[in-house]
């Protein structure tokens, strides 16, 4: 087919599906239909559709971060992951839905409301790529791009039942430079992982003056998709970080690629890295919250020269400057300017001395080095992507007590965030879907810079138990 074609096609699919989805929040119809009348004549993708997490800065475009406040918002430069992907041939036919700032694990920002899961619409697909997993799961673009700075990309795929990896900190480079450097990556979740190793491919490498670098693969890693991996040695964690009972799901789906691992011969062993799990939830949430605040400080350097922007920095300073600028925008929305969520982190963050932020790091910096002392005895960690099957709309509601909303999300993403805080790749490999129907993921913690590795078991494991023809009803509207 003829990118236009291939743009007309994901149009239409946009048309039909996303009323029941609301995945895609801004399409980009005029413009998808001018780049594809005269589509590049180079790159992996070329004429490819393609879907952009509304967290991502385009030149030109309407970036919202998913907030009310930001709901105006039009970008003056693009990022150079945006740069490599337009190089690469994509063409974005719009923009997904994210939580506000990318900050919650499911998608249900104020400002568009809650995105679906093609599998049980009464679901969420996770978050922070809730938008982009669930157009891809239900056949709207073949892959879509995503970011991860605590399972963003994994925690999606697995409820969707897509392909999702995380990179090594610094194959993706953060340009211009972001306060999540540390733990956050663009990439994309896809449908097969060869899409996914291309795009990695296309993507990956450094710029001058980046904080992190990683050593570049063996190979372009599409060539790790053209054998099967030697015997692997693989830890299986069939408990949580503390040692308690999985989910009687994400037990099973375990259990199921336990058993494909074995069938392909690898060496499998029950294992768990000595990491204390309160002690690294708690420094990775005082982490969190300081992005939080630095996120707005970051956008609200874009935004200065705008009333709003230049009031909000008035009293930002101030620690009840989060209650105030949150009522900024009511007047003219209706809406309070900052989710409940977002409140709390800043208010959290402002109470955090700089003492406490530097201690923080300083325990999962020891709970890396923990890590990489256990896994100095195997090639990969597997445990499930996440501690629930996929939650109902609204389950996870950031307007409950603190408390319980903290325990609540430690419960339900209790493994993802030790890959974003070490570095490391990992993968979410849908390979298991429940008596309800809902997929379960099975997650993957690889060594540094070992990306290669990965994708190469991954594709193994896809040959073995393909994934890619398996689709929710909704993908045949």
């Amino acid at each position: 087919m003829k990118p236009a074609e291939l743009v007309a096609a994901a149009l239409d699919r946009i048309e039909r599906r996303n009323p029941k989805l609301n995945a895609v929040v801004r399409v980009d119809a005029d413009r998808a239909r001018t780049a594809a009348d005269d589509p590049p004549d180079e790159g992996p993708f070329a004429g490819v559709p393609f879907l952009v997490k509304d967290l991502e800065l385009v030149e030109g475009e309407r970036t919202t971060f998913g907030s009310v406040f930001f709901r105006e918002y039009i970008a003056e430069t693009s990022s150079e992951l945006a740069r490599r992907m337009d190089r690469a041939g994509l063409i974005s036919v719009g923009r997904t839905n994210t939580p506000e700032f990318g900050l919650l694990p499911t998608t249900e920002p104020v400002l568009f409301g809650a995105t679906a899961n093609p599998w049980d619409l009464a679901r969420s697909p996770g978050g922070s790529s809730g938008g982009a997993a669930a157009a891809v799961a239900a056949g709207i673009v073949p892959m879509a791009h995503g970011g991860d700075g605590g399972g963003s990309i994994r925690i999606p795929a697995a409820n969707c039942g897509i392909f999702g990896l995380k990179a090594s900190r610094g194959r993706i480079p953060q340009h211009p430079a972001a306060p999540s450097d540390m733990l956050a990556l663009g990439g994309c979740l896809s449908r097969t992982v060869r899409d996914t190793a291309a795009f990695l491919d296309a993507t990956a490498g450094p710029v001058p003056g980046a904080r992190y670098a990683v050593a570049d693969p063996e190979a372009p890693f599409a060539e790790a998709l053209t054998a099967d991996p030697d015997r692997l040695r693989i830890a299986v964690m069939r408990t949580d970080f503390a040692g308690d009972a999985l989910h009687p799901d994400c037990a099973a789906a375990l259990e199921t690629t336990v058993a494909i691992l074995d069938d392909l011969g690898h060496h499998l062993e029950d294992a768990r890295p000595a990491i204390p799990p309160d002690d690294v939830e708690d420094a990775f949430l005082v982490v969190w919250a300081a992005l939080a605040a630095s996120i707005f400080e970051l956008i609200l350097e874009e935004a200065a020269k705008t009333r709003r922007g230049r009031a909000m920095r008035r009293v930002f300073g101030d620690r009840r400057a989060v209650k105030i600028i949150t009522r900024l925008d009511e007047r003219k929305s209706g809406l309070e300017a900052f989710e409940p969520f977002t409140v709390g982190l800043a208010e959290r963050s402002g109470r955090q001395t700089p003492a406490k932020l530097a201690m923080a790091d300083t325990v999962l910096q020891t709970a890396s080095y923990r890590l990489a002392e256990f896994m100095g005895g195997y090639d990969m960690l597997l445990t499930p992507t996440l501690g629930a099957p996929p939650v109902l709309t609204g389950e996870i509601d950031q307007t409950e007590p603190w408390d319980d909303l903290e325990r609540r999300l430690r419960a339900y993403v209790p493994f993802t965030p030790m890959a974003n805080f070490t570095g490391r790749p990992a993968m979410s490999v849908p390979l298991h879907w429940s008596d309800d129907g809902l997929p379960i993921g099975s997650h993957f913690i690889g060594a540094e810079g070992g990306e290669f590795a990965l994708l190469r078991l991954a594709g193994q494991l896809e040959r073995t138990r393909p994934w890619a023809q398996r689709t929710p009803a909704v993908a045949a509207i």
